[in-house]
């Protein structure tokens, strides 16, 4: 008679947002469950396929905080797929009123998010819809979604042909040449490299006024920082432009840009390659601090040259009269480029988080 009265209860497994809860309950052919929501209190029933056979499954979750009393549920062959609104948008510290969690209740680790990265999602959200809006209002959407797709397109196209050909150009002269072919590069591939990185000032503004979704600092940090070596390290000093560091700035710097242009490009054609996709969110791990530590040797090596000619070096005005050296603005630069590259390094890293998730976290 015990075995008759027992209460059979499904595997159920729950993840939130900050408006919903989402219970996934693990039986198999349910038709017709009884599902309700009276005094805050989920009340569940069902004949189905579970871990006791076919039987008749219930269960009873009294939540945390108020949700409204209107259930949504779906049906598939293997589970019970129920979500549920909170009365107030905010994060849950648990499901249940009850401190101890129930036995058969466990994190859906499929859909779980930690609060800060669902606040990232929340917004990201946020922001899809006002976007929307914005464009409703100023025209149709599919259009002008087009327009951009096709913009970007041809930018990254063009950004991504430059850097292939600076890229291919060094790499077959240094196959022919070996060595010697560091002392001429700047004479070689300058030209497009001051091309590719004017360009890039399209890339911070469509940042900044919202054409693209990507962060403006990372993008600002980047252009400000090559830009800096290409004009003022390398383009104002002759003695530099002999030099050998020159080669491995600007094969770092198309190593990395080849495989991040051609990854936009193909995403704005709605293509994913698996294998591009990796590189994409993988070389920079090596090729940015190898690219920050070539470009802080050329700083280092310029530092004596700047000192000699005195270029870009300035006196204050009568009463200091002190002369205040290039140089010394160039160490302090020296302390940005790894402050760029921390900052840089961290955008990337939650980038290819978020591409790629991370461990899952035990969670009560």
């Amino acid at each position: 008679m015990a075995m008759e009265n027992q209460v059979l209860t499904p595997h159920v497994y729950w993840a939130q947002r900050h408006r919903e809860l989402y219970l996934r309950v693990e039986l198999s052919d349910v038709q017709n469950p009884a599902i309700s929501i009276t005094e805050n209190v989920l009340h569940f029933k069902a004949q189905g396929h579970g871990a006791k056979g076919d039987n008749v499954y219930e269960f009873h979750l009294e939540f945390l905080d108020l949700v409204k009393p209107e259930p949504v549920y779906k049906l598939t062959q293997r589970q019970v797929n129920i979500t549920v609104q909170k009365k107030v948008s905010q994060w849950w510290e648990r499901l249940t009123k009850q401190e101890k969690r129930p036995l058969f209740l466990a994190p859906d680790f499929d859909r779980w998010l930690d609060e800060s990265d669902a606040e990232m999602e929340l917004r990201a959200k946020e922001e899809e819809r006002l976007n929307k809006l914005r464009l409703e209002s100023e025209g149709s959407p599919e259009t002008l979604t087009n327009l951009r797709k096709g913009y970007l397109f041809m930018y990254n196209l063009v950004q991504f042909l430059g850097f292939s050909w600076i890229f291919v150009n060094l790499t077959v002269r240094f196959c022919i040449l070996g060595k010697e072919s560091f002392y001429d590069t700047f004479h070689t591939v300058a030209d497009m490299m001051y091309f590719c990185q004017m360009l890039a000032v399209v890339e911070t503004i469509n940042a900044a006024i919202g054409v693209t979704t990507s962060p403006v600092l990372p993008s600002l940090i980047q252009l400000l920082g090559r830009n800096f070596i290409l004009f003022i390290i390398f383009g104002t000093m002759e003695e530099m432009q002999n030099k050998a560091v020159v080669f491995f700035v600007f094969y770092l710097w198309s190593a990395i840009e080849i495989f991040r242009y051609s990854f936009y490009m193909l995403t704005c054609i709605d293509m994913d390659w698996k294998v591009l996709t990796w590189l994409r969110y993988t070389l920079w791990i090596p090729l940015y601090p190898l690219g920050c530590l070539a470009e802080a040797v050329s700083v280092i090596q310029s530092i004596p040259i700047f000192n000699e000619t005195g270029r870009f070096s300035f006196t204050l005005p009568y009463p200091v009269k002190i002369k205040v050296r290039f140089s010394f603005f160039l160490q302090i630069y020296l302390i940005m480029i790894f402050l760029g590259l921390y900052i840089n390094f961290r955008h990337l890293y939650k980038q290819r988080r978020r591409r790629y998730g991370q461990k899952k976290k035990k969670i009560h």
